[in-house]
């Protein structure tokens, strides 16, 4: 008898996306990402599972040579009563000593800034998708927005001839 596959996930990568801080890229420019661990509890990974995460004003910090993500907020899972920990507690996130102190001094140095991009699957674990970014400027925004309006009236103007040229 085969075996029955469960789905697969949206990205090639065997990754699947709990939950995304979709506002990041407007904010900052992303330098640099890379994937971490992070450390839960077993009532907060059901939670994200669920999707009921949210990574909007987290960050992540350096604590006695740990790293530690802050204002990240996982809902209580409703079945784990009394269980559940404090929605906004500092989570560590696991990452190679060596690394840490390379970013240690990328933060230091240069200003910039961690941030997380993502929540995601991989296998069994949870992982972070963790950013080094340096906060945009106002009129860095305005010009990504002139840059994006552009490209679409192109697109569009394209798209009008390419019919066009159908119907004659």
């Amino acid at each position: 008898m085969p075996q029955r596959s469960a789905g697969k996930p949206a990205r090639g990568d065997g990754a699947k996306t709990l939950c995304a801080n979709r506002k990041a890229r407007y904010d900052y420019h992303i330098e640099e990402s890379y994937e971490v661990g992070i450390a839960l509890l077993g009532s907060e990974v059901k939670s994200i599972r669920q999707g009921k995460a949210n990574l909007r004003d987290s960050y992540a910090a350096f604590e006695g040579g740990e790293l530690f993500l802050h204002n990240c907020h996982i809902s209580p899972y409703e079945q784990a009563s009394q269980f559940n920990a404090d929605p906004l507690r500092p989570r560590k996130l696991l990452m190679r000593r060596a690394e840490i102190q390379r970013l240690v001094g990328k933060v230091e140095q240069k200003g910039l800034t961690l941030i997380p991009l993502s929540l995601y699957l991989k296998g069994p674990h949870v992982k972070v998708n963790l950013a080094l970014a340096r906060g945009k400027k106002e009129y860095d925004r305005r010009e990504d927005i002139k840059r994006r309006e552009a490209d679409r009236e192109v697109a569009r103007v394209s798209r009008g001839r390419a019919n066009r040229g159908v119907e004659s």
